[in-house]
C-alpha cells in the first residue's frame, strides 16, 4: 500500500530548532504546549491538555514562582484561550481515531528544558546557526526537543494517512520530565489506561550513532525529595546558645547522606543538589533548605536509600534542636521488558534510515519517569518499551554544549513510522 510521506528530514530538523530555541522547564511548559496543541488541532486531533490529562493530586515539583513568571512570558506568544484551557497545568494529549476498528498504541515524548546556561561558544551549533536559547539560564539539553519535534511529524503523516489505517493513535507530550514530575500524575489521569502499547524513544544517551538499542536495562528507580530545616535564629556573638542553627543542620545532613552504605543487592545513588542557608553573616541560621535525590537499582533499594536518608536528615536536625519538614518532588521506577514490543523495535530499527546496528540491551544507569506510565499500561493489559537512537554528542546530556546529530530524529520518525504501519495499517 503506498502512504503519502508529508515529513522531510529537513521539515524535522526545522521544527526542533524552533523548539530549541524557546525552552521551558518542568510545569511551566506553556509555549511549548500551545504549540503543539495548535498542530495537533489543525491535523483533525482530538486535543487534551492541562488538567485534562494530568491528575493535580499527584502533581510533583511545581514551583508557583517560577510557573508564574513563564506563564507571563508566554501570554505575548500564545492564544488567550489555550492559556485558559491549560489552567494553570502543562502537558498534553492528541488523539486520533481513524473509525476503524483496531488497537490503540501510544508515543510518548517530552516537553521540558533544562535550567542550564547554553555555550555561546561561535562553534556550538545552534549559536552558529542561529537557534540558541533565547531564554537566559535554559537550555534544552537532554533531546527533549528532537523527541517533541519527531512526534509532531509523525502527527503529520497520521493525519496525511488516516484513511488508510485502523484503529486509534495517542501522541502524549509529558511536561516536566526533568526531576521525574510528570510521569506519576499523567498516569493517575488513566490517560493511559486504554493503550494495547505505549512506546517511548530517546535520542543519545552515550550510545554510539548508528546503534539502535531495543531494550534498555537498569532504569533505576528514583524519588526525589526536599528537605526543609527550621531552627532559631540569634546574635552569633551575644547569644550563640539560643540559636538552633538550622545551617549546621543541614550540612551535618548532607555529609550523612553522602555516606549512606551502598547496597549489596544492587546499584545505589544519592546526592544532594542544592543547598541553601542562612539571613546573615552575625545571624544564627533559622532556615535552610536541602534538594536531595536517591536511586536504587530496584524499588526495594530505592526505598532503603530513601528510608535512610530522611531517617539521617532527622538525626541531624535532632542534633542541633531543628525541626525539619520533607516534600516529595518527583519519582521514577524500574521497568521489566515486554519481548513483543523489543522485537518491534528491532524490527524497526532495521528498517529506519541511517541505523546500521541494532543491540538487544544496554545499561541505562539514569532515571526516566516514561517507567511510570510504562508500568501503567502494563498494569492494564497493555505491552510497553523504551528504545535509545544512539548519537554522536558534542557533549554529555544536561551540559551547555550538548548537540546531538540533527539527522538521527529522521532515524527516530523511520522507527514510529514502521511502528504505525505495523499494528495500524489497513
Amino acid at each position: 500500500m503506498a502512504y503519502l510521506e508529508p515529513i522531510s528530514q529537513e521539515w524535522l530538523i526545522a521544527k526542533r530548532r524552533e523548539i530549541h530555541a524557546w525552552p521551558e522547564p518542568g510545569w511551566c511548559e506553556f509555549v511549548s504546549s500551545a504549540r503543539v496543541i495548535e498542530h495537533l488541532e489543525k491535523l483533525g486531533f482530538k486535543v487534551l491538555c492541562g488538567l485534562e490529562v494530568i491528575n493535580k493530586d499527584y502533581i510533583r515539583g511545581a514551583m508557583k514562582q517560577q510557573i508564574a513568571k513563564f506563564r507571563a512570558a508566554a501570554q505575548d506568544k500564545v492564544d488567550p484561550k489555550i492559556l485558559q484551557r491549560l489552567d494553570g497545568a502543562t502537558g498534553v494529549v492528541g488523539i486520533l481515531e481513524t473509525g476503524r476498528p483496531g488497537p490503540t498504541i501510544g508515543f510518548l515524548c517530552n516537553l521540558d528544558a533544562l535550567p542550564v546556561t547554553e555555550s555561546t561558544d561561535p562553534e556550538h551549533n545552534p549559536t552558529k546557526e542561529g537557534y540558541a536559547s533565547q531564554i537566559p539560564g535554559y537550555m534544552h539539553a537532554c533531546g527533549h526537543d528532537g523527541h517533541q519535534a519527531v512526534l509532531m511529524g509523525l502527527a503529520s503523516w497520521l493525519a496525511a494517512n488516516k484513511d488508510q489505517l485502523c484503529g486509534t493513535v495517542k501522541l502524549i507530550f509529558e511536561p516536566g520530565e526533568e526531576g521525574s514530575r510528570g510521569g506519576r500524575p499523567l498516569a493517575q489521569s488513566g490517560i493511559v489506561d486504554d493503550l494495547d502499547y505505549l512506546y517511548v524513544g530517546h535520542l543519545g544517551c552515550d550510545v554510539p550513532g548508528g546503534e539502535v538499542v531495543t531494550a534498555p536495562e537498569k532504569f533505576l528507580c528514583t524519588t526525589k525529595v526536599d528537605f526543609r530545616f527550621k531552627g532559631t535564629p540569634s546574635h552569633a556573638g551575644m547569644q550563640p546558645e539560643v540559636g538552633r542553627n538550622a545551617l549546621m543542620a543541614a550540612s551535618t545532613a548532607s555529609l550523612a547522606l553522602m555516606a549512606i552504605p551502598r547496597h549489596g543487592q544492587g546499584m545505589t545513588r544519592v546526592n544532594v543538589g542544592y543547598l541553601r542557608a542562612g539571613e546573615g553573616r552575625n545571624v544564627i541560621a533559622s532556615t535552610a533548605e536541602m534538594q536531595v535525590e536517591v536511586r536504587g537499582e530496584t524499588e526495594a533499594i530505592n526505598n532503603y536509600m530513601f528510608n535512610e536518608a530522611e531517617a539521617r536528615v532527622k538525626g541531624a536536625a535532632a542534633m542541633y534542636g531543628c525541626e525539619v519538614e520533607s516534600e516529595v518532588m518527583g519519582e521514577a521506577i524500574d521497568f521489566i521488558k515486554d519481548d513483543e514490543v523489543q522485537n518491534n523495535f528491532a524490527e524497526a530499527a532495521k528498517q529506519a534510515k541511517y541505523c546500521t546496528k541494532v543491540s538487544d540491551t544496554m545499561n541505562f544507569n539514569g532515571s526516566d519517569d516514561a517507567t511510570v506510565l510504562m508500568r501503567r499500561v502494563q498494569s492494564k493489559g497493555g505491552k510497553a518499551g523504551y528504545v535509545v537512537v544512539g548519537s554522536e554528542l558534542k557533549a554529555g546530556h544536561h551540559q551547555a554544549k550538548f548537540e546531538f546529530e540533527e539527522f538521527r530524529l529522521q532515524e527516530l520518525f523511520d522507527i514510529y513510522h514502521y511502528l504505525v504501519i505495523k499494528h495500524l495499517g489497513a
